[in-house]
């Protein structure tokens, strides 16, 4: 066979594809790089790292709860104001 480019290569590969599916890859749009200082690095990893702990801290404690079945309602005991109101008048 006789050598094939490689843009020939390419656009018979995407000839290919275009047969077999109708699906579209969204084209790449990336913001330009951009050059950062150490110091602005390293707050951004920090702060990233804070939320990263945070959430999963949040999560563990959904977690556990759900493991535990533990239903955080208010505690209102009916009994104490009558105790305490009781104790008062004495």
């Amino acid at each position: 066979g006789s050598p094939v480019t490689t843009e020939e290569r390419r656009l018979r590969d995407k000839k290919h594809l275009n047969e077999i599916t109708a699906a579209r890859l969204p084209p790449l749009h990336h913001s330009p790089t951009k050059l950062l200082s150490i110091e602005e690095s390293i707050a951004i990893q920090i702060q990233q790292k804070a939320a990263y702990e945070e959430m999963q801290a949040k999560l563990a404690a959904q977690k556990l709860a759900e493991r535990l079945n533990i239903k955080m309602l208010r505690f209102e005991p009916e009994g104490v104001l009558q105790y305490r109101d009781g104790r008062d008048e004495d």
